[in-house]
């Protein structure tokens, strides 16, 4: 059996320092008032004693747990099969480390997990939320709500109207859907069709709109609703022949069903873009440059989104501190897209 050695204790940081163990505590707390060169030495003999400070014991002083839960409102199948969700986390994950945050990951595969995701922020293992991918009817932010979370949204919520006390961050999906299909009325296409995302989230709804602001009298047969996968936009894309075989434009809501509609439009004998000319939104390179064609897209950063959402918690979390209360409360931010022209348009 290998003995162990005894971790590190604040005394010992301060017996190596020469202080007090008040002034370890203030320093590894993050408090203030300790002068530039005793702080130094703190932070000198924690590097040289390999001091952990106790997480329990620190946040009974700061009232912080430094954890911060990102919720994602889907079933762990889709979480971990669509590139979307890996890069708005990687973004949450990059922007917590860098604030030596730790991320808890809550996924949702029913109702049952609503309550659950309810009870754990409620009790008060985390400093606060990022939650995305809700639907209308979804429950958790009444859930959140009551658990007296700080929470950003990524993407508009669909309740939150004009309130200012919900913070967000989204792309302008409508203006980005309005450049895809001019693209495409710009290419000489007359019968451009629209494959819908789940119109239950505002994202397919805001860029449903943005297709109608340039087709005002596009025939109601062109819009096939499907749901953000690849298997629904193959079968959004199938049904879409059946009911318009004269289509000669497609601008699906997001990357992953178009790629679904150019194998169905190749299965068909349909050349792309000859025949019809394929956008897709999102620009996630991995499916963006590996469709046959390469697809011509709206590019939204889905890292940064990811990014900017933990960054207005944790400056949200900042301002609320009590050494800390002055400063304007977070906004909501609505970053710009960009059409990518590749080989599908």
């Amino acid at each position: 059996m290998t003995d162990t050695a005894p971790r590190p204790t604040l005394e010992a940081v301060a017996a190596r320092a020469g202080v007090s163990r008040a002034t370890v505590s203030r320093v590894v707390n993050g408090g203030d008032g300790v002068r530039d060169i005793l702080a130094e030495r703190v932070r000198k003999a924690v590097d040289e004693l390999g001091y952990v400070p106790n997480q329990a014991a620190r946040s009974l002083v700061t009232r912080r747990h430094d954890a911060v839960a990102v919720v994602v409102a889907e079933p762990e199948t889709r979480v971990f099969a669509d590139p979307f969700f890996a890069l708005q986390l990687r973004g949450i994950s990059k922007e917590l480390t860098a604030h030596d945050n730790q991320l808890v990951l809550l996924l949702t595969e029913g109702r049952d997990d609503h309550a659950r995701v309810g009870r754990y922020l409620a009790g008060g293992h985390v400093d606060g939320a990022l939650v995305f991918s809700l639907h209308l009817d979804d429950p958790l932010p009444e859930l959140i709500q009551r658990a007296g979370v700080p929470t950003v949204f990524g993407g508009r919520p669909g309740w939150s109207g004009d309130r200012r006390d919900v913070v967000y961050v989204d792309s302008d999906n409508r203006g980005g859907a309005r450049d895809a299909v001019r693209h495409l009325a710009g290419l000489g296409r007359t019968r451009i069709a629209h494959l819908t995302g789940a119109l239950d989230q505002t994202s397919a709804a805001d860029r449903l709109d943005g297709y109608r602001d340039v087709m005002v009298d596009a025939d109601p047969r062109l819009i096939a609703e499907a749901d953000f996968t690849p298997a629904g936009g193959e079968r959004a894309m199938r049904e879409l022949l059946e009911r318009c075989p004269d289509v000669d434009g497609v601008f699906a809501a997001n990357d992953l069903m178009a790629s679904g509609a150019l194998r169905v439009l190749r299965e068909s004998g349909r050349r792309v873009p000859e025949d019809v000319a394929v956008i897709g939104f999102d620009d996630m390179r991995p499916v963006a440059e590996q469709t046959d064609p390469p697809l011509t897209t709206v590019r939204q950063d889905i890292e940064e989104m990811g990014r900017l959402m933990a960054r207005l918690l944790l400056r949200g979390l900042d301002r609320d501190a009590p050494k800390d209360g002055v400063g304007a409360a977070p906004s909501s931010v609505v970053l710009p897209t960009t059409l990518v022209r590749r080989r599908s348009a």
